[in-house]
């Protein structure tokens, strides 16, 4: 790539405080402090009795209260993302976390006592015009009132979690952050070494892959240790609020029930042998391997062209696509580029990875390491996919704004499809169409396949942790197994694989999301099946409607325009059978190309 990391751009986050030593940011906390005290004082005990005007301040009241903690909370975690070695803004960050944890235990009995008040008196609530507004909330609340604690239990949960759960977190990302790797002489960290993986050379990308492999088994003691006790953190909570399974609340912040997660994870891996299996036979064959090494598996095809894409022509390529779909797309994902709302260079004591970060009251943020790849391009389509869905939602107001991580990843999702769409519309050579396919193929089974077997992992891992701490061995088993399983006989799983699960950043900060990203997938294939279709009139218009609404609407709603229902068995399968139509269109290619 030509350009230099300091032509790529930075945010600039004084849309939200000028630093961290903006004296606002302590006037917000005293009068979030303060906030949260006169809102206890006012309406404690007293919701059963509130007027329809009473019950109507109280939730405007709690709202505002809640977009002051989460612009803190917002600008604290972003300013710590690109400087986690900075200790000032490490100690800033931890400080924001336990003053807002503290402040708000005044307030923890506002969904209590909200949970204890019969139907009848909700069902009165809701007829109210400007109480209904808030029914997304109220309704989302309730749904774990039988789980509820009393509440000097809830606010015991509250305090220990800047103890417990957020403090192994932080620790994970911080020494994730720490970690570097040597490869002929040259240090790398964490976002960076995984860019060699994608490198042309197969020796590179062998001594990148066994010095990850080497440093993830130096780490795997603690990472284990830190594992157990993310899982027995939640099993504590869990158990006590009589969750039937580890994966049961997590479902039930997603308002998906159980067996439709079930169905679908069982679904993909009736699938595994045709999908997975079957494009890794064609990619061991195009390396001119009998078997691919685990690191091989995202490796470029050495008859591809080594295309490199600067940032402006990534940010043109995907702007492009957003507004062949819809205008008004594509004038949403141009707010991005315009301002300074992304940041984008790999640097020194980055955090690795990729997300958008949605902040209350404001626009949303991207984060990105870029270097250049076709990935690269895809994850930026990805990322600017859930930033438009966010800025779709703005109007929703925060207590509405608890949105699904299912239907979260279907913006991102979407906009990756419309953007390898858009490429191969343009792609007109039979090699160069096989390349493209091939990587899209690539990066479908890394989120619909292997994420479920990721899903299989984690549902393992937290049912064993209940009858006793795992070993990293053990760990190390039950990841082989999966990985095996999932990727078949032309991958070669060897031992010295086994640690690389404690790299799956959300095995630690989000237990059971990883079955989303398969959720969203499936569910995108469906979607985009029915657009090409072209049954549906003002598709983009309805989908953009959709994506308003996410957060306040139940699937059955939200995808009947479109004739699709989540519920129905074989919607996981026509969501698979886009990506068996794509091997199929290899294999036809392969023959074609090759001979």
């Amino acid at each position: 790539m030509s350009e230099n990391k300091q032509n790529l751009p930075a945010w600039d986050l004084s849309d939200l405080y000028h630093g961290i030593n903006d004296p606002k940011i302590n006037a917000d906390m005293e009068d979030y402090r303060q906030s949260a005290l006169t809102f206890a004082e006012k309406y404690k005990g007293r919701l059963a009795n509130l007027s329809l005007t009473e019950v109507a301040e109280a939730l405007d009241f709690y709202e505002k209260m809640l977009e002051k903690s989460e612009l803190l909370g917002s600008f604290a975690y972003l300013n710590m993302c690109t400087q986690m070695k900075n200790k000032e803004a490490m100690a800033f960050y931890q400080n924001i976390v336990e003053k807002l944890t503290d402040y708000s235990k005044p307030a923890i009995f506002f969904d209590l006592e909200l949970n204890q008040l019969p139907e009848d008196k909700i069902n009165a609530w809701l007829a109210d015009e400007k109480i209904s507004a808030y029914r997304p909330f109220i309704e989302r609340s309730r749904r774990f009132k039988q789980y509820d604690l009393p509440e000097a239990v809830e606010e015991v949960f509250v305090e220990k979690s800047v103890t417990s759960s957020d403090a192994w977190v932080r620790f994970y990302e911080e020494t994730s952050s720490r970690l570097e790797y040597t490869v002929d002489g040259k240090k790398y960290n964490d976002a960076e070494i995984g860019k060699l993986l994608l490198d042309k050379d197969p020796e590179l990308r062998l001594k990148a892959g066994r010095e990850i492999a080497r440093v993830a088994k130096e780490n795997a003691p603690f990472m284990s240790f830190v594992y157990n006790m993310v899982i027995k953190d939640k099993s504590i909570s869990d158990i006590k609020r009589g969750y039937q399974t580890p994966v049961s609340a997590p479902n039930l912040g997603e308002n998906v029930k159980d067996s439709t997660v079930e169905t679908l994870a069982q679904t993909v891996r009736e699938n595994y042998a045709k999908l997975a299996h079957r494009f890794y036979k064609l990619k061991a064959k195009w390396l001119g391997v009998d078997k691919l090494t685990y690191w091989d598996r995202n490796a470029p095809l050495p008859f591809c062209d080594d295309v490199h894409y600067s940032w402006d022509d990534s940010v043109k390529i995907v702007l492009n696509a957003y507004n062949e779909f819809s205008p008004k797309l594509g004038e949403i994902a141009r707010n991005f580029f315009d301002k300074p709302w992304v940041d984008v260079p790999p640097r020194d004591g980055k955090r690795g990875g990729a997300f958008a970060a949605p902040v209350s009251g404001k626009h949303p943020y991207l984060f990105l390491n870029f270097v250049g790849k076709q990935n690269d391009v895809l994850t930026l389509a990805h990322e600017l996919g859930h930033g438009c869905h966010m800025m779709t939602r703005l109007n929703n107001g925060e207590l509405n704004e608890c949105s699904r991580m299912t239907t979260e990843e279907v913006a991102s999702v979407f906009g990756e499809m419309m953007t390898f769409q858009s490429l191969l519309r343009q792609t007109t050579d039979d090699k160069a169409k096989l390349c493209l396919i091939a990587g899209k193929v690539s990066d479908m089974i890394n989120t619909a396949i292997r994420q479920i077997a990721f899903h299989f992992f984690e549902s393992r891992a937290h049912d064993e942790r209940r009858n006793g701490e795992l070993s990293e061995d053990r760990l190390g088993e039950i990841w082989l197994e999966e990985m095996r399983a999932a990727q078949g006989p032309y991958v070669e799983m060897g031992d010295e694989n086994a640690p690389i699960w404690s790299q799956v950043g959300h095995f630690f900060f989000r237990p059971f999301y990883v079955y989303c990203y398969s959720f969203a997938d499936c569910l995108v294939n469906s979607l985009y099946q029915v657009y090409q279709e072209g049954k549906v009139e003002n598709f983009p218009d309805k989908y953009l409607d959709m994506l308003s609404k996410t957060a306040i609407t139940d699937y059955d709603k939200l995808l009947s325009p479109f004739g699709l229902n989540p519920d129905d068995p074989e919607f996981w399968n026509k969501g698979l059978s886009l990506i068996s139509h794509y091997i199929d269109e290899l294999e036809a290619l392969d023959k074609k190309v090759f001979g």
